[in-house]
């Protein structure tokens, strides 16, 4: 039994950590367009038999394996996970059906894309430090810079990516005169819809933290503006390529290659239908796979992608109103270490959208990643603690509520 598990679950990781430019204490002005980086991120294959025997690998496979059978067998997961630390991978399964219509014909595949939901956040947050590296834009920067006919003062491209913005909520904010159009709308016609019936906001700007999928509809706008290509282009030429992520696109890809191995939503068996605000994206709308997403770990943690720097801004929590372990930075939720500390000791992003839910964590200091991709809602997706329990040996770790919420 114990052998056919491991002979599942077990395999040597194509990735690891590895720092690839130096640092600089100034934003770093290299070309938007930068050379592929994911080449100089593998784990030198002679040290992964070290590296597993240090951190207890085929220990905590095991013990994770007895984890994530009961969320399958007991509270109806379905999707697939991947868990690594030090840049070798430790669990790799996969659970279920990427269409329970067909069932046995359509088994989930470790490339089996699914929708990232709110997860998606995360590359809009560092397309946009991407341009901030490059010059094209400051941190400071007004949103009439780059849309003119905007109509909300006082808000900064830092204040959307850390939902501080205090902007109305798009999916609540427009009443039937204004949203008579059949065809779902896009970016464009949102910030029309903005500019001609100024909906109410929801607070003044930087007064405090509000999570809004506003602010990264507005963000990935404001990048198509700046660098002249759509965003699913810009993601691909300047993302998802140079890092390797051959199997992940944006819902607006016009292009057949997304639908291979492409999942459906469901809550419980029933499909979730296209929904009225698929096309509005930046807060949503990306399809990846698990190895794809350790691969965007990999690149976020080293300098080949953003430096050091600019991450280290990335995973600062920028908001104190109220005490709490939990805060938001640019495109990353964290974890705090207490109520009283501003340093991260968890760094994620969940979501959930049309029946998937979704989970990217991970642990900067123990150097470990838990990806979870769900496309049936399912609330144990986002229940980590016996997950960071077993990664960190320690049954006081993930002392948090236990379940997340988008």
């Amino acid at each position: 039994m114990r052998g056919t598990i491991y002979q599942t679950i077990l395999f040597v990781a194509l990735g690891g950590l590895a720092a690839c430019t130096s640092n600089s204490s100034k934003p770093d002005k290299k070309s938007v367009n930068a050379p592929p980086c994911y080449e100089t991120l593998d784990v030198d294959q002679r040290e992964i038999p070290e590296i597993r025997e240090k951190i207890h690998a085929d220990k905590k496979a095991w013990q994770l394996d007895t984890i994530f059978q009961k969320k399958v067998k007991r509270e109806g997961f379905n999707g697939d996970v991947l868990v690594a630390q030090r840049g070798v991978v430790i669990y790799r399964k996969k659970f279920g059906y990427a269409s329970f219509d067909r069932k046995m014909q359509d088994t989930l595949k470790f490339d089996s894309k699914f929708q990232l939901a709110s997860m998606s956040k995360t590359f809009t947050a560092m397309a946009v430090l991407k341009l901030y590296e490059a010059g094209k834009i400051k941190l400071d920067d007004s949103v009439q810079k780059f849309i003119p006919d905007f109509p909300y003062h006082g808000i900064n491209i830092q204040m959307l990516l850390s939902h501080r913005s205090g902007l109305p909520y798009y999916a609540y904010a427009f009443d039937d005169s204004v949203r008579k159009v059949r065809t779902p709308p896009d970016n464009n016609q949102i910030l029309k819809w903005f500019a001609q019936s100024r909906p109410k906001p929801y607070n003044r700007p930087n007064r405090s933290f509000a999570y809004n999928n506003s602010n990264y509809m507005v963000l990935a706008s404001i990048v198509e503006r700046v660098s002249g290509l759509p965003f699913d282009q810009f993601l691909k030429k300047n993302i998802f390529d140079p890092i390797g992520m051959k199997n992940t696109y944006l819902s607006t890809t016009k292009n057949d290659s997304i639908n291979m191995n492409r999942t459906m939503g469901y809550e419980g068996r029933r499909k979730i239908q296209t929904d009225y605000y698929d096309f509005v994206i930046g807060d949503k709308g990306v399809y990846s796979t698990i190895d794809d997403l350790f691969k965007w770990y990999k690149a976020l943690n080293s300098d080949c992608f953003l430096s050091k720097k600019t991450m280290k801004e990335a995973w600062q929590p920028r908001s104190f109103e109220r005490k709490g372990l939990k805060n938001y930075g640019y495109g990353f939720r964290m974890m705090l270490k207490d109520a009283e500390s501003k340093k991260a000791r968890y760094v994620y992003h969940n979501g959930w959208w049309k029946g998937y839910s979704t989970l990217f964590w991970f642990n900067p200091h123990e150097d470990y990643v838990v990806i979870i991709l769900g496309n049936r809602k399912n609330g144990t997706v986002y229940k980590v603690k016996s997950i960071l329990q077993v990664m960190e040996e320690d049954a006081n770790a993930g002392e948090m509520d236990d379940e997340l919420t988008d």
